[in-house]
């Protein structure tokens, strides 16, 4: 549940170093040493995240990372692999991009609170926040209110400083007191504040943009053939992101529904979605849903996405029918994806997640 980046070339892009004589790898020994206070303290954050959920009745999930389908968000991009049978028959699968198909089907079966902590695996994605490989943690509540999902998140960050000792959290120029109340701010409050745009103005009462309208407002550049969701993103990278989690955490919550992607739309107004993002320091920790359970619904914005996919990279990846018969079954619930490893390395001081990695990927 982790968001795609769907603009990487708006982020300064974090190049490993490379492997000459001059410089040694990370595996070298006094690297090692200069990194393992870092990964010390991933464990125990590891293992008091662990205390917590316990602490709570939650059951941990160990899910396959082997998917029918990685996810269907158009800017969101996986490894693919085959699946061998014995009698040499190949089936395209793919490495998951987040636990969520397999864990809303364990919903369905009947499991009321559980997490997954484990490895997913995006492509096209490395910079200092971003790696190929990464440890999300997700959760989930069955029966539970999108807000109780946000207060875990809170907890569960805040837990995070408390392990380490450190509650003043610093990103390149910006710093967050996690401790201080947490900002709580609509995508539409934050458009208007830091972007000079009522963007709910640029939808209809169902929730449909208007890419012109936003097109006339924009304060960035974008590109004739751009759709109002990719001057959305470019607007929320470039002019609103910066701005949050500056000084304390800021929840950004009630998306614009054309932007919901597996949350359902809000009763109060179609136009929005329970869908919010945590974020410090400027850097997006987290991810969460009230979930959308109507099936026709999720194959409909499914198959939305797919075709921007191919449109803009040429390819499409399948449905997952199962997760589909699965959401029909589930009782109402609220999840949420946290990217641990950046949580780790603003909780650290370390300065890019493969600090915080036993072993980045080469």
């Amino acid at each position: 549940m982790a968001k795609a980046n769907p603009r990487p070339e708006i982020e300064e892009t974090f190049k490993m170093i490379p492997e000459t004589p001059a410089i040694s790898p990370w595996f070298a020994p006094d690297r090692h040493q200069d990194r393992r206070p870092f990964l010390l303290a991933r464990n125990r954050i590891l293992a008091t995240t662990r205390r917590w959920f316990a602490r709570r009745k939650f059951v941990e999930v160990d899910v396959p990372a082997l998917a029918v389908s990685p996810g269907n968000e158009a800017h969101l991009h996986a490894f693919a692999t085959d699946l061998v049978a014995t009698d040499g028959t190949r089936h395209p699968r793919y490495l998951h991009t987040s636990p969520e198909f397999a864990c809303k089907k364990l919903l369905a079966a009947g499991e009321p609170r559980i997490f997954s902590l484990g490895h997913v695996f995006r492509n096209r994605e490395r910079t200092a926040t971003h790696a190929p490989e990464f440890t999300m943690l997700e959760w989930y509540r069955a029966k539970a209110a999108y807000r109780a999902i946000i207060e875990d998140t809170l907890s569960l960050v805040r837990l995070a400083a408390e392990t380490t000792g450190h509650s003043l959290w610093h990103w390149r120029e910006r710093a967050c007191e996690i401790h201080t109340e947490a900002e709580w701010l609509t995508v539409n409050e934050a458009f208007k504040r830091h972007a000079g745009i009522d963007l709910l103005s640029t939808l209809d009462a169902r929730g449909m943009p208007d890419r012109d309208s936003l097109a006339r407002m924009s304060p960035v550049a974008f590109a004739d053939g751009e759709s109002w969701s990719d001057i959305f993103s470019r607007i929320l990278v470039e002019k609103v992101e910066p701005h949050l989690g500056n000084g304390h955490l800021t929840v950004l919550y009630e998306y614009p529904s054309c932007e919901a992607a597996l949350a359902r739309t809000c009763a109060h107004d179609r136009r929005v979605a329970e869908r919010f993002e945590l974020y410090a320091c400027g850097v997006e920790l987290a991810n969460g849903f009230g979930e959308l359970t109507d099936p026709v619904e999720q194959r409909r914005r499914f198959e939305d996405e797919m075709e921007i996919k191919v449109r803009v990279y040429g390819e499409r990846y399948p449905i997952d029918e199962e997760l589909l018969t699965a959401l029909a079954m589930m009782p109402p619930a609220s999840g949420v994806a946290l990217g641990l490893d950046r949580v780790i390395m603003l909780a650290t001081g370390a300065t890019s997640v493969d600090q915080v990695q036993w072993a980045p990927v080469a």
